[in-house]
């Protein structure tokens, strides 16, 4: 039965810009943590991203902060990308050649990396006018971001910046056994998960029941009446689920069996 603390998924408000800033700054910091906490043996551990270990993931989130650094880094990575890996998207390429790009570096200088660009990076952002991050479309330069809930370099600057580091920061703690601390800005970018699910779902309604630091009661699909599928997991499990990684922890669906399938089926671009 939905309660009076049920949240609508849909109604949740996009991050506006200054407290993207605050929760990308948070992020920074807590990627910083946990990469700076590991043992040397536990950079070279295979991650959920087929073919990358932690140093490959530490590498690829040290050149997305410098991208907003340096911007035209990111265009000139996705030229080299089309030579360099034929076989792979825009973006896959794009990524392979962050690593590449710091292929030789050792645990300790990535963390350092990383403190410095992720700080300098979050503080790019803010010099950006507002009508250009309106206007400026991702697929200009890689066209998956037509399939973005919001093909814009403000939902990349707002929601995107903060919300792939996230999920690299599970990759890292299920690699490594690192603790993965939760806290407020965590909870932001959950809801942000939940928003992009209820965005994209066509189903019938669905409560979601949300275990754990992150989570709460939400519904996606419509309020009135009973929801034809209840979710119970913990939050960061669904969100492993919602961004395809194997699976961590029990997701369990009751209701109807056909809603439940699609709800199963449905993904969040992380």
């Amino acid at each position: 039965m939905t309660t009076a603390t049920t949240v609508s998924a849909r109604d949740i408000p996009r991050t506006p810009a200054v407290q993207a800033r605050r929760v990308n700054e948070a992020e920074v910091r807590a990627s910083v943590d946990i990469l700076g906490s590991l043992p040397p043996q536990a950079w070279s551990r295979p991650t959920a991203c087929t073919g990358w270990t932690v140093r490959d993931m530490a590498a690829h989130e040290v050149g997305q902060y410098e991208e907003l650094v340096k911007p035209w880094l990111m265009v000139t990575r996705v030229r080299r990308a089309r030579a360099a890996h034929p076989g792979l998207g825009a973006l896959d390429g794009h990524n392979e050649v962050q690593v590449e790009d710091r292929a030789d570096l050792p645990g300790e200088q990535l963390v350092e990396e990383l403190d410095r660009f992720g700080s300098r990076g979050v503080r790019s952002l803010g010099r950006m006018p507002a009508p250009a991050r309106r206007r400026l479309r991702t697929s200009m330069v890689f066209p998956e971001g037509r399939t973005l809930p919001e093909d814009s370099i403000e939902y990349l600057h707002d929601v995107l910046v903060a919300r792939d580091p996230w999920m690299h920061r599970v990759d890292i703690s299920d690699a490594t056994g690192a603790e993965l601390v939760l806290g407020a800005h965590d909870q932001e970018i959950m809801r942000q998960i939940l928003l992009d699910l209820a965005l994209g779902w066509t189903g019938p309604p669905c409560q979601l029941e949300l275990s754990g630091p992150l989570g709460g009661s939400y519904r996606i699909g419509d309020l009135a009446g009973p929801p034809a599928v209840t979710l119970r997991a913990d939050a960061v499990v669904l969100a492993r689920h919602l961004s395809g990684r194997p699976a961590r922890g029990e997701i369990a669906l009751e209701g109807d069996e056909e809603t439940a399938a699609a709800l199963a089926a449905a993904r969040v671009i992380f």
